[in-house]
């Protein structure tokens, strides 16, 4: 009975009264990372063929976006508090248009590695946004907890239709058309959210501080930077260094932030155990799932041999489950409890984790159908609900820099987990027996061993095609008992930092 008196004389907060047109258009600016982010994992084994990246490149393409972002967000969340969120949203949405078309258009490794980094940048203005304009459209906590679920849900539907949308693309067209799909979602976000979105801001910003920026990208950067190439090349003073710089400049940062009258980021936040206890379980939650959703596409496609449709068919599953789950999961952490909820699903990811390390060449269907549903079941769950402990946590003038946060734990969580992760594919991979003659570049990605292949006699092809694959997925499985290590010590977790935690109920219920 919204809008009408409730028991005791209260109302229902009033909320925008064209909210759920302008959640419309939000949806628009999610669909369009989602999809982004799924497409690159179906073009990597076609990327890979085409502009022959080394191993390391192959790792840089699918994380730098996620170092870019991870190191941006807090600072572009921030601007957005102080020019203006609909402002922020639409220029970046113009900008991750544009930059689409560099990606699409890359001709070398190096092009398609700053490409990315630049789409980081016009993302980190995107996600911060959508969530602190939800935190100022509806003002009513039941109202809002759908509100976030349907936005996680379309982050959840990017998922699916990215890689059916991609892989018919790839079938049809070259690698690159995956990137222009990023055009017509970004031109009706545009013209749509400037008729239809609100302004919001924080009144009393203060000034913007750009050693704060400089701080955070800095350190952010040098530290997942030093932990990727640690995991992948092992210790080097190089590496040492850049990790203590990168350590240095977030200690600089975080000082700076107790000590200045406007901050970036209200450290006081963090104070707040439900706060943080979101904050970390969404963190380990992606750095758990990131590693084995990035090389499954490629598993699904150099692996088993399906085409990038049929592989995009294939990982539906955990995108329909995180969808059906994210619309519910408010309720049902009202009806339970938020840790209940949060902890419950991050144990079903890491159980479904776990199950997937009996992977081998020829597993089917059934058993990856039902892990990935699973899987997208536990995480959309616990992202929905995480999320909205995130945004009730805060007023709504410091929603743009809370949101901010959440998505930082995430990028930052999604480039720990394919740096870490994925540098246990890619080390086990690297250790095969290759016949003898087989090219240096075979030992670098799957993608190369297929390359390779391609030019050497039908015999030879098969043996060093058989002994990568079976390295490959090898590789994956230990990646995917890493990652279910990592959920249920998440959920562990959860559990004792989201303890007496409850979502926000309506005025008056």
């Amino acid at each position: 009975m919204t809008g009408v008196v409730r028991a005791a004389g209260t109302r229902a907060p009033e909320g925008h009264p064209g909210r759920w047109p302008a959640l419309g258009v939000l949806v628009l600016a999610v669909l369009l990372v989602a999809v982004d982010a799924t497409v690159l994992g179906l073009a990597t084994p076609y990327i890979s063929e085409d502009l022959r990246p080394s191993g390391t490149q192959l790792l840089w393409i699918g994380d730098v976006y996620s170092f870019v972002i991870a190191g941006l967000l807090v600072s572009m969340g921030g601007l957005g508090d102080r020019v203006g969120r609909k402002r922020l949203l639409l220029t970046g949405a113009t900008a991750f248009g544009a930059v689409s078309v560099l990606n699409a258009y890359a001709t070398t490794p190096e092009l398609m590695i700053l490409a990315r980094a630049l789409l980081g940048v016009a993302g980190a203005t995107l996600m911060p946004s959508t969530l602190g304009l939800i935190r100022n459209l509806f003002h009513d906590p039941r109202e809002r907890s759908l509100a976030v679920g349907v936005w996680g849900a379309a982050a959840s539907a990017g998922t699916a239709v990215g890689p059916v949308v991609g892989g018919f693309l790839l079938e049809h067209f070259w690698w690159g058309s995956v990137f222009l799909i990023n055009l017509p979602v970004m031109a009706v976000l545009v013209l749509v959210g400037a008729r239809t979105l609100p302004e919001s801001r924080d009144p009393d910003p203060g000034p913007w501080d750009p050693a704060s920026v400089a701080l955070s990208l800095v350190g952010m950067v040098g530290v997942v930077y030093a932990i990727k190439e640690a995991a992948a090349h092992g210790f080097a003073w190089a590496t040492l260094g850049a990790g203590l710089a990168g350590a240095a400049a977030l200690y600089g940062f975080v000082r700076r932030q107790l000590t200045i009258p406007a901050p970036l980021l209200d450290m006081r936040l963090f104070r707040e155990r439900g706060f943080s206890g979101a904050v970390l379980a969404d963190l380990l939650t992606v750095l758990g799932m990131s590693g084995l959703v990035f090389f499954l596409s490629q598993y699904l496609q150099l692996v088993q041999g399906r085409q990038p449709l049929e592989a995009g068919l294939a990982e539906l599953p955990a995108a329909v489950g995180a969808v059906a789950s994210g619309l519910v999961a408010g309720r049902a952490a009202r009806r339970f409890s938020v840790r209940a909820v949060v902890s419950g699903g991050l144990a079903a990811v890491g159980l479904a984790l776990a199950a997937l390390t009996v992977v081998d060449r020829s597993t089917g269907c059934p058993l990856l159908g039902t892990a990935l549903l699973v899987v997208g079941v536990g995480a959309g769950l616990s992202f929905t609900v995480t999320a909205d402990v995130i945004l009730s946590s805060v007023p709504e003038e410091r929603a743009g820099a809370a949101s901010a946060v959440s998505e930082t734990a995430y990028e930052l969580g999604a480039a720990l987990g394919i740096a870490l992760l994925g540098s246990i594919v890619t080390g086990v991979y690297a250790g095969f027996t290759a016949p003898p003659g087989s090219p240096a570049a075979a030992h670098a990605s799957l993608g190369g061993a297929v390359e390779a292949a391609s030019a050497l006699p039908a015999d030879r092809a098969g043996e060093l095609l058989s002994a990568a694959r079976e390295a490959f997925v090898d590789g994956l499985s230990l990646a995917a008992g890493a990652g279910a290590a990592v959920l249920l010590a998440a959920s562990a977790a959860a559990w004792f930092l989201l303890r007496g935690r409850r979502l926000e109920d309506s005025a008056g219920s």
